[in-house]
């Protein structure tokens, strides 16, 4: 778990008191908070394919203009190479606000061969995310784009939105990319993203009268725990859509989510507050994949034993 002032760059520092007086549309109740936290694990979407493949392989293909250059696309014909500064900066605007991510590596190098068919799966599957490659050992124009990012070490993974970096991660494997990558670019619609105190009161609002379980995932744009544990709030979501209601919200978005999260006494995360009828019946800490399942059954009324 992370606190709520982890960063980056600064050790952490405890938060101001909380304030004086609690959100009168969300009474906390006298729930037992839940302190158990346990790694969670992600079945790895690559456990039956080899990652020992040579990267960028270049595969014969059929003369120009035949049928069957047409029924086979390049398998990594979604990942955009780079080969100039120039190349970098027009592929950032032209994505606008979708999540750019950008694998760093070079053409020698086992992990970068490693983590390479995964990026293209990714490309594959997720189409609202712009996915760039750039190579450090290709030429002298893709050098100068590494010394400019200020990537030292391959591989590397930056992410972008609007132009700005939000987010990077070197040495990680394909669970941890494809937590990333959900995290960041998440646009499926099934978790609502909330970004301030009035778009809690707006969702407690447009469920006062089915009475949904409201499962509100707390976390922070760099906490490792609140990224792992992303994936399963997706799919919990759309099995759970006749059930429950998702939403998410990181505290560091803003001063209103950072007074939100004071408001509900919210220490650490990921925290997971489970609302209904505007009011907290109880909440989760932790980023354990069973216990937020059996929690969020419990609240809907199940009976759950450990």
């Amino acid at each position: 778990m992370a606190t709520l002032t982890n960063s980056l760059s600064k050790p952490p520092t405890p938060l101001p008191p909380k304030l004086a007086s609690p959100l009168a549309f969300l009474p906390l109740s006298s729930a037992t908070l839940a302190k158990r936290t346990r790694t969670l694990t992600l079945s790895s979407l690559n456990n039956r394919r080899k990652l020992n493949s040579p990267l960028f392989v270049t595969r014969a293909t059929a003369a120009p203009g035949t049928s069957s250059e047409k029924k086979k696309p390049k398998l990594d014909e979604k990942v955009k190479k780079i080969h100039s500064a120039a190349e970098f900066d027009e592929a950032l605007k032209g994505a606008k606000e979708k999540l750019v991510v950008v694998e760093w590596a070079a053409t020698k190098n086992e992990e970068s061969k490693q983590i390479y068919p995964f990026l293209v799966d990714l490309s594959r599957t997720c189409n609202d995310v712009v996915f760039l490659l750039v190579l450090e050992d290709e030429s002298e124009k893709t050098r100068e784009i590494f010394v400019r990012e200020k990537i030292e070490e391959v591989p590397h993974f930056s992410f972008y939105k609007g132009m700005e970096k939000i987010h990077e991660e070197e040495a990680i494997g394909p669970d941890q990319l494809m937590g990333d990558v959900l995290y960041y670019g998440d646009n499926h619609g099934t978790v609502a993203q909330l970004h301030c105190r009035e778009d809690v009161e707006k969702l407690i609002a447009d469920h006062k009268e089915d009475h949904k379980l409201i499962v509100l995932d707390v976390g922070l744009k760099h906490c490792g725990p609140c990224v792992k544990v992303y994936p399963t709030v997706l799919k919990l979501s759309r099995s759970m859509a006749d059930t429950a209601a998702f939403a998410r919200m990181n505290g560091d978005e803003n001063d209103s989510c950072m007074e939100f999260l004071k408001d509900m006494n919210v220490i650490e995360v990921p925290t997971f507050l489970f609302i209904r009828d505007g009011e907290i019946k109880g909440r989760y800490v932790g980023s354990g994949k069973g216990e937020l399942i059996g929690e969020i059954l419990r609240y809907q009324g199940v009976r759950v034993t450990y």
